[in-house]
């Protein structure tokens, strides 16, 4: 008698892996790096959410609004997408960031902040300050925005805030960071400890992007480039959201741990069998709602949310 097939359905996570080699193993050593902003803005770009997007120059840098319904004027989000400061742009983060923007009923800004290989460090940073200027130039306070961003962007955020206590400039309310990368010199152990685990990022692409972002001279452990490396006195309220197969791991639990030594509040969460900003992954993974649905909650509790929402 014939057996039974087996079922194969692959599982959620091992779909939205499939998704990212889909675009991966498409590159090669000849293909260019427009190509590649090109394809990943292709196999992520887009957005169902029912959301309203609106184009803004912001302090000279290009962005975008998102904006849910109903969203209160007098909050704000500023979003930092990801891509190791390589590839990436407000229309590949853009059901991300809709998401989170639904979700906390929150306006979101999102910037296409200046990329290496052409423009290397402090070209995005000074971009980020740029639109967060822009932001307080509109009338917003720094105590009704947040700051928030993944990977690439999770660094950036930090060392965005990093520069405002340096210049002791007033910083926002407080910061959401999804597998955020802070060390650009790759020393956590995590490295090697989820080497096998992580089926996307390894420690030689790592430091090939923090070459591709600092140049032959830079400094991978400047406190503003490797935000891990800073004096975290003063920084606001902080969530950080990873997965436990990430390579990246330890950048995130190193930095809480400082975070938290030198006097920071933060909400580490380490997400049980998650990759690299699994956020994104809306479409495959449950994991990546309620992930979506912590940071609202941790929005609405530092911006007061609800409560503009709810009054008349």
């Amino acid at each position: 008698m014939a057996r039974a097939a087996q079922d194969i359905t692959p599982a959620p996570i091992d779909r939205a892996i499939a998704r990212i080699r889909a675009v991966y193993r498409n590159w090669n050593r000849d293909t260019t790096v427009a190509q590649m902003r090109s394809d990943w803005d292709a196999a992520f770009g887009g957005t169902m959410a029912p959301v309203k997007c609106e184009q803004v120059t912001a302090g000279g840098v290009d962005g975008e609004w998102i904006l849910p319904a109903d969203a209160p004027k007098d909050r704000a989000i500023l979003y930092f997408h990801g891509g190791g400061f390589r590839i990436g742009s407000v229309t590949s983060h853009r059901d991300l960031i809709a998401q989170i923007a639904l979700a906390s009923g929150c306006r979101v800004l999102a910037i296409n902040y200046r990329l290496a290989p052409e423009h290397r460090f402090p070209a995005a940073l000074d971009d980020a300050l740029a639109a967060y200027d822009w932001m307080l130039q509109q009338g917003l306070k720094p105590a009704n925005i947040a700051f928030a961003g993944d990977s690439a962007g999770g660094n950036l955020a930090l060392a965005a805030m990093l520069a405002l206590c340096d210049n002791k400039r007033p910083l926002p309310a407080a910061a959401a960071l999804m597998s955020p990368w802070t060390d650009l010199a790759a020393t956590g152990a995590s490295y090697l400890s989820r080497a096998e685990a992580d089926p996307i990022h390894q420690r030689a692409m790592i430091l090939a992007l923090a070459k591709n972002y600092l140049g032959g001279e830079g400094d991978p452990r400047d406190p503003l480039v490797s935000p891990l490396y800073a004096d975290f006195a003063g920084l606001p309220p902080l969530l950080i959201q990873v997965g436990d197969r990430e390579t990246v791991l330890d950048d995130s639990v190193m930095l809480a741990g400082k975070a938290r030594a030198a006097g920071v509040t933060v909400d580490l969460q380490v997400w049980n069998g998650m990759i690299h900003v699994f956020q994104m992954f809306g479409g495959e993974l449950a994991e990546a709602h309620r992930a979506v649905a912590d940071i609202a909650l941790f929005l609405d509790r530092h911006l007061h949310l609800k409560a503009e929402r709810a009054s008349p």
